[in-house]
C-alpha cells in the first residue's frame, strides 16, 4: 500500500482533512475508517477512488472482496443503524439517491458472504444490517467466517436454531430457519418438516417457535405472547390467534400442536406440541412424551429441609387440618366430591399475619409433608415497567402452573409469597397506566382462581388492603399471630439447644418477639460466641432482644383485621 503517494495526492486537495495525510494503521477498522472519511470529503468523485485505492485494496485483499464491496461494507458500518436504507447512504455521502442505489447493487456479494443481511420488510421495502458477529470480528481485526450450517448433528442444529432466534430480525427469521432445514436434510427433524408440507411460512415459523422453546428452553407451553414477537405483520399474528382458538389451524389439523389450557384463563389460550409430534420430530434427541414434561422452575419437595415449627394452639389446629386435606388421597377424594357438586376443584389459601410468624416456612413444610413440589411466584418479577408485560407474565405463570397440574401425579403448590402488591384493592376509576395494569393483573388472578384445579397459597402481611373479591375466593384463611409465651419458650429452646427452662421462661415473658425475631437473636448469640469464645452474658442477650423489639416498634403500624 503506497501511503506516501496518497499523502502527495492529498496535498492538492484543500477539501481533504489534514488527518488523512497520515498512513492508516494496518487494521481493518483503521482502513475502513479512512475509506469513509475520504468518501465523505470527496463525495465519491473520480479522485476519491485514486486516493482511497490503497485502503480499499487493504480491506479487499484481507477479506477476499472487490474494491466496491470493501467500500460498501465500510459505508454500512458507518451508517451504524440496525436498518440501513438508501437514505442512510445518501445522508453519509451527501450524494443523490440514484448514486446510492447504484452502490447498493454491489451489496449482493456481501449478502452472499453473510457479511451483510438483506431484509424484506412488511411494507415490501428492503433494508440492510451488519450482524453483530461481523462487527465484533472486524473490531478484533479478524476476517469473519460464517459458522458451518451443513451436516450438523441434532444438538448442533438446535443450537444454531436458538442463535437464529436470538440474532435475526423478525423479517429474516423464516428465511434463515428454512435455509437451515434445507442444509440439513440428513436429520429426521428436517425430513419430517418437509414431509409435513406446511406451505404457509407463518405456520412454519410458529412450529419452529414451539420446537425451539421445547428443546432449548425446556418449556412445553406456548401462548400467543410467545409468538407475537416473531409473527409479522401484526394482523397475521391476530389471525393466527383466531385460527388456533377456533381449532382450525393447519398445525392443529395435522396433529402437531394441541390446546393445553382446556379450562381457559380469561381470553388466553395455551398450546403444546403433541406427543405424536415429539415422537416424529425429535428421534435423534430421544425425547419421549414423558420426558418432555418439564419440572423446570419447581422446588422439588424431596429437596426441602424438614424444620420443626411452633404454633399457637389455634394455628396448629388449622394447619394440621389443612395438611390432612392436602394429603394426595384425601385431596383427590375432595376434588371428586366438589366436581360432582359443580364446584371449583381448587384450593386457594391465604396465610396472613405479622412478619416472622412462619407463613412462608409453613408452606414449605406443607409441601414436604404432602409430597408436593412448589412453584414460587416472584411478585417483583411479575410486575414490569413495559405496557402489557405484567399481564403477560401473570398469565404465563398460571398457564405454566395448570400445565404442571396436568402433568403431575400430585398437584404442585402455587405460592405467591408476600402477595400484598398484587392482591390489593382494585381501583374503581383507574386512569393512570399503573392503576390500569394493576387492575388488569388482579382480574387475571381472580379469573384464574375461579378456574383453579390445584393448590394456591398466598402469604401477606397487610390484609387491610386485601380486595373483597380476593377474600371471597380464598377457601382457607389462616391468621399467624405473635407466638404466646408457651410457644415462644419452645422456640427459644429449639433455637438455643441447652438453654435452661428458667432463662427461656424469662425471655419469653419479657419480650414480645416473633419466631423470626427469636431466630435473629439466636444467630447474633452464635456470632458473639464465635468472636469472644464464650457464651454471651444475660445482659447481652437482653440487649439483643431489646434491639429486635425496637426495630419492630419503629416499623410502620399495621392494623389487624380478621375474617
Amino acid at each position: 500500500m503506497n501511503n506516501s503517494k496518497t499523502a502527495q495526492q492529498c496535498t492538492s486537495r484543500p477539501d481533504v482533512p489534514a488527518s488523512l495525510l497520515t498512513p492508516a494503521a494496518p487494521t481493518l477498522i483503521a482502513n475502513m475508517e479512512r475509506i469513509v472519511e475520504l468518501a465523505k470529503a470527496l463525495k465519491l468523485d473520480e479522485e476519491f477512488y485514486s486516493l482511497a485505492d490503497p485502503y480499499l485494496q487493504f480491506v479487499a485483499e484481507k477479506m477476499s472482496l472487490t474494491g466496491m464491496q470493501a467500500l460498501m461494507l465500510s459505508l454500512f458500518l458507518e451508517c451504524c443503524e440496525s436498518r440501513i436504507r438508501t437514505g442512510n447512504i445518501t445522508e453519509v455521502l451527501g450524494c443523490s439517491n440514484i448514486r446510492a442505489l447504484a452502490l447498493l447493487a454491489e451489496a449482493d456479494g456481501l449478502v452472499a458472504r453473510k457479511l451483510v443481511r438483506r431484509v424484506h420488510s412488511k411494507d415490501d421495502s428492503e433494508y440492510y444490517h451488519v450482524p453483530k458477529d461481523v462487527v465484533n470480528a472486524l473490531k478484533d481485526n479478524i476476517v469473519y467466517t460464517p459458522a458451518q450450517s451443513r451436516g450438523l448433528t441434532a444438538e448442533q442444529f438446535f443450537g444454531k436454531m436458538d442463535r437464529i432466534f436470538d440474532e435475526c430480525e423478525e423479517y429474516t427469521l423464516i428465511e434463515e430457519l428454512d435455509a437451515l432445514v434445507e442444509e440439513n436434510m440428513h436429520l429426521e427433524f428436517c425430513r419430517q418438516i418437509k414431509m409435513l408440507n406446511c406451505t404457509d411460512p407463518v405456520n412454519r415459523l410458529l412450529l419452529f417457535v414451539f420446537c425451539n422453546r421445547l428443546i432449548n428452553e425446556d418449556d412445553d407451553m406456548i401462548s400467543d405472547y410467545d409468538w407475537n414477537d416473531f409473527i409479522r405483520p401484526a394482523f397475521r399474528a391476530s389471525r393466527l390467534k383466531h385460527e388456533l382458538k377456533s381449532q382450525c389451524n393447519f398445525l392443529q389439523e395435522s396433529g402437531i400442536i394441541e390446546n393445553l389450557n382446556e379450562e381457559g384463563i380469561g381470553n388466553t389460550e395455551c398450546y403444546r406440541l403433541t406427543d405424536k409430534a415429539k415422537g416424529l420430530l425429535f428421534p435423534e434427541l430421544n425425547i419421549h412424551p414423558d420426558q418432555a414434561k418439564s419440572k423446570k422452575g419447581l422446588l422439588l419437595h424431596t429437596g426441602l429441609t424438614e424444620k420443626q415449627m411452633f404454633y399457637n394452639p389455634d394455628e396448629r389446629s388449622q394447619i394440621e387440618r389443612l395438611a390432612g386435606l392436602l394429603m394426595p388421597e384425601r385431596f383427590s377424594e375432595i376434588q371428586k366430591k366438589l366436581e360432582e357438586n359443580g364446584m371449583c376443584k381448587g384450593f386457594a389459601c391465604l396465610f396472613y399475619g405479622a412478619p416472622g410468624t412462619g407463613k412462608t416456612e409453613t408452606v414449605y413444610q406443607l409441601a414436604r409433608l404432602t409430597g408436593r413440589d412448589l412453584m414460587v411466584i416472584d411478585v417483583a418479577q411479575i410486575k414490569s415497567c413495559w405496557v402489557g408485560e405484567s399481564e403477560k407474565n401473570i398469565t404465563r405463570a398460571f398457564c405454566t402452573y395448570n400445565n404442571l397440574v396436568k402433568q403431575s401425579e400430585n398437584a404442585p403448590i402455587l405460592l405467591f409469597n408476600e402477595a400484598d402488591a398484587i392482591l390489593g384493592i382494585r381501583k374503581e376509576e383507574a386512569r393512570g397506566a399503573v392503576d390500569k395494569m394493576e387492575n388488569s393483573i388482579q382480574n387475571i388472578i381472580l379469573q384464574a382462581m375461579e378456574n383453579l384445579n390445584g393448590i394456591m397459597i398466598a402469604t401477606t402481611n397487610l390484609t387491610q388492603n386485601l380486595d373483597k373479591a380476593f377474600e371471597r375466593r380464598f377457601l382457607y384463611k389462616i391468621r399467624f399471630s405473635q407466638p404466646d409465651v408457651e410457644t415462644k419458650r419452645s422456640i427459644w429452646q429449639s433455637m438455643i439447644p441447652g438453654l435452661e427452662p428458667s432463662p427461656a421462661e424469662e425471655l419469653s415473658s419479657e419480650y414480645d418477639l416473633s419466631g423470626g425475631q427469636i431466630e435473629n437473636v439466636a444467630r447474633k448469640r452464635t456470632v458473639e460466641k464465635i468472636l469472644n469464645g464464650q457464651e454471651p452474658s444475660p445482659e447481652t442477650m437482653r440487649e439483643m432482644c431489646r434491639s429486635e423489639v425496637l426495630s419492630r416498634r419503629t416499623a410502620a403500624p399495621r392494623r389487624k383485621i380478621g375474617f
